[in-house]
């Protein structure tokens, strides 16, 4: 069998979105100007922590809670959000993400370059996720 690796699907996404250092996205975040979306599984959320006042869409639901179309649509995720900033645990799964979502349609989105091992790194406040 002759599969594209996973490695390539994210290099070939990398070409077609916006990357942002952790530096960039902190200087972002402080003006107030980006919303972070964690898209990691809530397992390593409550293992981990997450970035303070980031909204949490796991990857395998993004595209389906985004979409006005779905029946699990979740307006509340997106309202009054004027650019997204994807993060996974280091900038993987948040490449494949953003260009879903660019492909989706979507303009002002980006990811992070290193995900959330650069932001911890950069200053960002980490939070505990609580089980529910």
């Amino acid at each position: 069998m002759n599969i594209k690796s996973s490695q390539t699907l994210v290099a070939e996404a990398q070409k077609n979105i916006e990357t942002l250092s952790s530096n960039e996205v902190k200087e972002l975040y402080d003006k107030r100007e980006i919303t972070l979306i964690d898209v990691r599984d809530i397992r390593e959320l409550w293992k981990e922590g997450t970035i303070e006042n980031s909204k949490h869409i796991p990857r395998g639901m993004l595209e389906f809670w985004l979409d006005p179309e779905s029946s699990y649509f979740k307006s509340n995720k997106i309202k009054n959000i004027n650019k997204m900033v994807l993060f996974c645990a280091l900038g993987w799964r948040s490449a494949l993400a953003t260009k879903s979502l660019v492909d989706m349609g979507f303009k002002n989105v980006a990811h992070v370059d290193g995900g959330f091992d650069a932001l911890k790194k950069s200053g960002f406040k980490i939070v505990t996720k609580e089980k529910k």
